[in-house]
């Protein structure tokens, strides 16, 4: 049986409706509360979020749910979604919870659920929730309701690890740093973090108001970033998402610096140190082929997953590999984070910065990308991908990319809609195998 409202990073929509109401909210606690009740000890569950206008209803909501059941809370306040992570471990947690939805506009949310280790949940975990969800569950005793406190020092304990990423020899004094925090969860958090480590801050995206969260700032939205970091002289931009979790990168002319990119270097660093493990760097099937060819020319094998950070990170810990990300920008650093952390990852790029002498252009643009072309194409319903004719055209076009390009023909998770993508030395020709592909589609969808 499927999961209803678990989806590939926690429960999420539009708040208000569905499953994103504070009756909802209040379930899931009680659910993951009963679901983490384990032992005789006194049970904990620690709740982070981000800055949006609906995330005092369902961080409350859920201190309801989680009390009623027995376990005691530990509200962080708007924290990175890695802080929540770090924490629930730090404190000895049984469970945490993230209330963010991550990199979508601030009408919608979400609540993401970590285990004792600071992982995201199994697919066990997850479905036995679920199946709680719509059951009646043994509430607590009246002398065994939980308490709920904020504690005071939950940013300086994030600062703290994430400086604590880097060596205590490495400084990022005469440095300008432009950084963009999406007005989201690390808009105190991070401009300190590369403070406190010498640099000079020119900060955006640092005003949240609960409605602003990604509004044409972040990761999602670089073109603030990229005119003050041009405006401002800055040697470099650092643009995070609503709830940190993501980077993109912005070299002092302005130009973009995705995913792929920052894998490249950090991978690249990573094995020159010494310090890679699993022979390479785990993505998905959206990072481009000039980033495999890169690795290649290293000695370093891309391991390619489906797309979504949660079937990375469980390749990564399948495999023993300690770096991994998304073209998008997620970035997983395992010997530092149980979850994509784009201020440990921003830091590393720093690092870099600093000890290479060199300018951001010259250090992060480390290959040129192969053409690639993403279309989606809508259906009404049926299985287009099954039809003879989609089957030959995906045929053909492979045929015609065999040994400098690749496609990736997938439907989405959330909606009806078949992403083609394709890749290769020859734009002319990928353009072509896409159009053949998407009209073939568009056919039998017909």
């Amino acid at each position: 049986m499927g999961k209803q409202f678990f989806g590939t990073d926690g429960i999420r929509g539009r708040t208000n409706q569905g499953a994103m109401t504070a009756a909802m909210a209040m379930k899931v606690g009680q659910a993951a509360g009963t679901r983490f009740l384990r032992g005789t000890h006194r049970h904990r569950v620690v709740i982070g979020k981000d800055t949006r206008l609906s995330g005092y209803m369902l961080e409350n909501a859920m201190v309801a749910g989680f009390t009623s059941v027995g376990m005691d809370v530990v509200l962080l306040g708007p924290m990175p979604t890695p802080a929540v992570a770090l924490l629930t471990r730090e404190l000895r947690a049984d469970v945490g919870v993230m209330i963010s939805a991550s990199h979508n506009p601030y009408e919608d949310n979400g609540i993401k659920l970590f285990g004792p280790d600071g992982f995201k949940l199994s697919d066990e975990d997850e479905l036995a929730i679920e199946a709680m969800l719509g059951t009646d569950l043994a509430l607590a005793a009246s002398p065994e309701i939980g308490r709920a406190r904020r504690i005071d020092d939950a940013r300086g304990r994030y600062i703290h690890a994430v400086k604590g990423s880097l060596p205590s020899t490495v400084r990022l004094d005469g440095l300008k740093i432009a950084v963009d925090c999406a007005n989201g969860a690390a808009y105190q958090v991070a401009p300190s973090a590369f403070w406190e480590l010498g640099a000079e801050i020119v900060a955006v995206g640092v005003n949240p108001n609960g409605k602003n969260i990604n509004e044409r700032c972040g990761s999602t939205h670089v073109e603030l970033l990229q005119e003050t970091v041009v405006s401002s002289g800055s040697d470099i931009g650092i643009a995070l998402d609503g709830d940190a979790d993501r980077l993109i990168v912005v070299d002092e002319k302005g130009k973009t610096v995705n995913g792929d990119q920052i894998m490249a270097l950090i991978g690249g660093q990573f094995a020159a140190q010494g310090t890679l493990r699993g022979g390479g760097v785990v993505a998905t099937v959206m990072s481009n082929l000039g980033l495999e060819r890169y690795l290649g020319g290293l000695g370093l094998n891309l391991e390619r997953t489906q797309v979504g950070d949660r079937h990375v990170l469980e390749r990564m810990r399948s495999g023993g590999y300690n770096v991994g990300g998304e073209q998008s920008g997620h970035m997983i650093l395992l010997d530092h984070a149980t979850t994509g952390d784009g201020t440990v990852a921003a830091l590393q790029v720093l690092s870099a910065l600093v000890q290479s002498g060199k300018r951001a252009s010259e250090l992060l643009h480390l290959f040129d990308p192969v053409p690639q072309l993403l279309r989606n194409v809508r259906f009404a319903g049926g299985k287009p991908l099954e039809a003879g004719s989609v089957k030959a055209a995906i045929a053909d076009a492979e045929a015609s990319l065999e040994g400098r390009g690749r496609l990736v023909i997938r439907p989405s998770g959330t909606e009806p809609v078949i992403r083609v993508m394709a890749e290769g030395d020859d734009a002319s020709e990928v353009e072509a195998a896409v159009a053949s592909i998407c009209h073939a589609v568009e056919k039998a969808a017909a």
